[in-house]
């Protein structure tokens, strides 16, 4: 049985397909018809991106709602996190109807079910009352959704067992705590899946060789040496590097002096390399400029597919798309 993470783990990346899938065919969602929202999930991230309810829409009523709804900014992560809320909410209802039918009612709590079922441990956890790992493991000891051993499942049987009054168990007062374990897995997933995912996809789709953060040890620069979100095609030859941030108007300012810094060190020591940032969230319009006279391409998450297209012409050789060329060196003064 898939874990909580797990479920949410594949469905962002369902969604994030999808989203990708629509911008394309809508030239970054500013022309929308109906036939282009062809499957149910489509037309929930178009009209949840736009802050309208997405229950029970038809292709034809989403694409009127998005006329309707044209001058709100779209919201790239509200949009694709909301499948990955609905299909994981579900799953923490099948969880908790898998313990009352295993436990006769929250009455009998087998060690050996537990160990059946670790993928359960989340809901485990709110009926015991314990709502942090790190009292999780307090109390029990070491153990996990994807594993628990027999020691572990006997000493938290025990705690259940204790504190686990049947009559009073309240199942919509436990779905309600399962909201913050939720909300915890989607933000983690959006800080690790979702920006550089869509970025990736784009990429591939456009037949573009590249390397993620990971996949490398560093972009040499003038300054120091360290990490793109993606560089393209290697470190060893880099044609382009990508940084990919969201922000809030609160940050702007600092997140614009941190990659300016970046652009102006790795395009010193490689002058002909693409800068590129993909941003997302409440950027200010200054910094936005600003970065613009440093960076080749300054681009929202929402138009990535066309980046990928001008990116691959640059490496067809299309020297136009390359905008700045940065003369930043150090030498002793004497």
């Amino acid at each position: 049985m898939h874990t909580l993470y797990q479920l949410a783990d594949a469905e962002i990346r369902s969604c994030i397909a999808d989203y990708l899938a629509l911008a394309a065919d809508t030239k970054g969602l500013t022309s929308v018809g109906q036939d282009a929202i062809d499957t149910p999930r489509k037309a929930v991230i178009l009209l949840a991106g736009l802050n309208a309810s997405p229950n029970n829409v038809s292709p034809a009523a989403a694409a009127l709602e998005w006329e309707r709804r044209r001058a709100v900014p779209f919201d790239v992560e509200a949009g694709i996190t909301a499948g990955v809320y609905t299909n994981i909410r579900g799953a923490g209802i099948r969880f908790l109807q898998e313990i009352k039918e295993g436990t006769a009612n929250f009455s009998h709590w087998s060690p050996d079910f537990i160990r059946s079922n670790p993928h359960t441990l989340p809901l485990l956890q709110h009926l015991a009352g314990i709502f942090s790992k790190a009292a999780l493991k307090k109390q029990v000891g070491s153990l996990s959704d994807n594993s628990i051993s027999l020691p572990a499942a006997k000493r938290l049987a025990a705690v259940l067992q204790t504190r686990v009054i049947p009559s009073e168990v309240r199942e919509g007062e436990i779905l309600k705590r399962l909201e913050s374990t939720l909300e915890g897995i989607v933000r983690d997933l959006i800080g690790r899946v979702m920006l550089e995912s869509i970025v990736e996809s784009a990429l591939k789709s456009a037949n573009i060789p590249f390397k993620r953060e990971e996949e490398y040890a560093s972009l040499s620069g003038v300054v120091y040496d360290f990490r793109a979100d993606f560089v393209v095609p290697d470190e060893l030859s880099p044609k382009a590097f990508i940084e990919v941030r969201k922000s809030s108007s609160r940050h702007a300012s600092l997140y614009a002096k941190d990659k300016m810094f970046s652009a102006i060190n790795w395009k010193g020591r490689h002058r002909e390399m693409l800068a590129i940032l993909v941003v997302d969230g409440e950027w200010t319009t200054e910094t936005l400029r600003v970065m613009a006279r440093v960076f080749d391409y300054v681009v929202p998450l929402a138009h990535v597919n066309e980046l990928a297209v001008s990116i691959a012409k640059y490496l067809e050789g299309d020297s136009t798309k390359l905008k700045w060329l940065i003369n930043f060196k150090i030498t002793p003064a004497s």
